[in-house]
């Protein structure tokens, strides 16, 4: 059963008249969000609004300077409301498309291709996406309350320490996706039956170095590791070093930590990601490792 209310929210957007509404449906509850479809005039749209907790997660401001600045390249979801107050945004529901299957390679090759296009625009907004700072930021969250994890202490000191690796190699600084996960990709299918990429949910988006988008792809994936040199290889088509294949892995530790805090406090709010939340914990773990034995290949040594 919808909620009633659902109908006045929209029609307070002036989007359209309540009596206009037609077959609201609740739609698969998304991690950060709570989307519904609804139809007007024989067109469909989705109507998304923010969950529990999230107005302590996500800036709505820079939100909606980000779609502001991809708004002319057509490479997202057409939005015809955003309130930067709210977060509630209306957008063209695309009948038409499927998210990227993260174990089709041809379909991860398309998006590591549309991924490192967007990446090459070098776009820029007024706002980072501060990696160190949110990983703080969501432990904070959780009000003295200890993590989960009786060993939380000495994964997040692994993972900091790979900070100082992370800024001493060479980065770029444009405007990166960070949300850059499979289902985040859709495949839409155009009137002429061409396919077309576009990147949507840009909640998280802010300036940082685009390689960190490639980490967030393979976590949210849950790739092992043979998958995620598979990832990376089709990004860097001409081929990666191995410098950069460390700080990759170094970002998938960091990410991972980042989001296994977000799942903290949101099981905090209610709201349990299970396996999710325990593989992102994992991939701290696991990567922080990884990492070190890649140092020692690389350097003969342990880093320290």
């Amino acid at each position: 059963m919808v909620d009633l209310k659902i109908e006045e929210v929209i029609q307070s957007t002036g989007f359209c008249a309540k009596e206009d509404i037609k077959s609201l449906s609740v739609m698969k509850a998304g991690m950060t969000n709570r989307s519904y479809s609804f139809y007007v005039k024989g067109k469909r749209y989705i109507v998304r609004i923010p969950g529990e907790g999230t107005e302590l997660l996500i800036n709505r401001r820079q939100e909606y300077d980000v779609y502001k600045k991809i708004e002319p390249l057509d490479i997202s979801e057409q939005a015809h409301y955003f309130d930067p107050a709210t977060g509630i945004k209306i957008a063209t529901y695309m009948d038409r498309a499927h998210p990227c299957n993260a174990e089709d390679l041809n379909d991860v090759q398309i998006c590591m291709r549309e991924l490192r296009y967007f990446h090459n625009r070098k776009l820029t907004v007024s706002h980072d996406f501060d990696l160190w700072g949110q990983i703080d930021y969501y432990e904070s969250l959780l009000n003295g309350q200890p993590s989960c994890y009786a060993d939380y202490q000495q994964t997040k000191s692994a993972v900091l320490e790979m900070r100082r690796f992370i800024e001493e190699q060479p980065r770029e600084r444009i405007l990166c996706h960070i949300d850059s996960v499979p289902d985040n990709f859709m495949f839409e299918k155009q009137a002429d039956e061409s396919i077309k990429i576009r990147l949507i949910d840009w909640e998280y988006a802010g300036m940082q170095d685009p390689h960190l988008d490639i980490a967030m792809f393979a976590i949210y994936a849950m790739y092992d590791r043979e998958m995620v040199d598979k990832l990376i290889d089709l990004y860097f088509t001409e081929g990666c070093s191995h410098l950069i294949r460390m700080k990759i892995y170094c970002y998938i530790a960091t990410s991972g930590l980042l989001w296994s805090n977000w799942c903290e406090f949101k099981r905090q709010c209610g709201v349990e990601f299970g396996a999710y939340a325990q593989r992102q914990y994992d991939y701290a773990k696991e990567y922080a490792a990884n990492f070190r034995k890649e140092y020692r290949k690389e350097f003969g040594k342990d880093y320290a």
